[in-house]
Order: structure tokens, then C-alpha cells, then sequence
């Protein structure tokens, strides 16, 4: 006997990610110059100096993105707020992570950490970006996050002085 479940078929797949509907992370990974503390210090405190709000933002060019409290706010140059994400695990400068829903509601979050680490060359930063299920439509928003992970980051990168 094979198994007690002799009629049982196993999933198809490595991991049983694609036998369940479960959509892979996006993982993306950097590296800029400087410290641990430099680099989260450049992602969190200055975000409104390198993030791309022409293209990846809700009121566009001229709105102000930072984290907050517990949050991760774009406000637009008229005042308006639109909240992007919640802080739920805050480790400075190691890591953070957040519920992440820029341009909809909480009820259709996904989830980002970003963590931190020194390596000879200055601080590796890597981005997963998890929990498709949570968002309205999971594979075009996944899609989408595939996409403009690496250009978003690319811009920091710049920014933190990497060439």
C-alpha cells in the first residue's frame, strides 16, 4: 500500500504554491552605499525626496509621501490624505513591515517588508512583497508590483548614491 489515501493525487508543483492559487512574493534586493541606519534612515525619514509619486502615487507629482505613527501617508499639495499602509512590525534600521494598499482601501491590502542588512559593498535592502490574496484582483496586482518594484528601487538606489 502506497498510501492510505490510495485515491489521493499529489499536488503538482515544488512547493504546492500553484496547487493551492497561491501567488509567489516579489522580492527585490538593492544594494546602496553607507551604513544599516543610513540606509533605513533614507527609506523611512526621506521617502518624499526619491519616491517616484509622478507614477507611483495617488495625487501624482507634488504630493508628500512619509511614515507617520503607525502609518505610511501620501498627502496631496490641497491637504487630502490617503493612507498607503500600516506599520505593524517597526525594527530600526533592521526592518519594517506593513499592511501596503496605496490608492485603495485596508479591506484590499497585501503585505511588504523591507528588511536591512550590512554586506562588504555598504546595506543590501530587500523588498517582499507577499499576500496577493488579500487585494482585489491578486494577479494584476501582483503583476503590476513585479513591475515597478525594480524602478522604485532603482531610484533609491540613486538617491542613497549608488551608481
Amino acid at each position: 500500500m502506497d498510501s492510505l489515501f490510495s485515491h489521493q493525487h499529489e499536488p503538482s508543483g515544488g512547493d504546492g504554491h500553484a496547487a493551492f492559487g497561491i501567488l509567489e512574493p516579489v522580492v527585490h534586493t538593492v544594494v546602496v552605499p553607507g551604513s544599516v541606519a543610513h540606509a533605513f534612515t533614507g527609506f523611512t525619514d526621506h521617502t518624499h525626496l526619491w519616491w517616484p509619486l509622478e507614477s507611483h502615487g495617488v495625487y501624482g507629482a507634488g504630493s508628500y509621501v512619509e511614515f507617520e505613527e503607525n502609518l505610511i501617508l501620501e498627502t496631496a499639495d490641497d491637504g487630502r490624505t490617503s493612507i498607503w499602509g500600516t506599520l505593524d512590525d517597526w525594527q530600526p534600521p533592521l526592518s519594517f513591515h506593513a499592511t501596503w494598499h496605496p490608492g485603495t482601501t485596508a479591506l484590499w491590502s497585501t503585505e511588504l517588508l523591507v528588511a536591512f542588512r550590512a554586506v562588504p559593498e555598504g546595506t543590501e535592502v530587500r523588498v517582499f512583497h507577499d499576500g496577493w490574496e488579500g487585494s482585489e484582483e491578486p494577479a494584476a496586482t501582483r503583476a503590476k508590483y513585479a513591475d515597478a518594484w525594480p524602478a522604485i528601487l532603482a531610484r533609491y538606489a540613486r538617491f542613497m548614491g549608488a551608481a
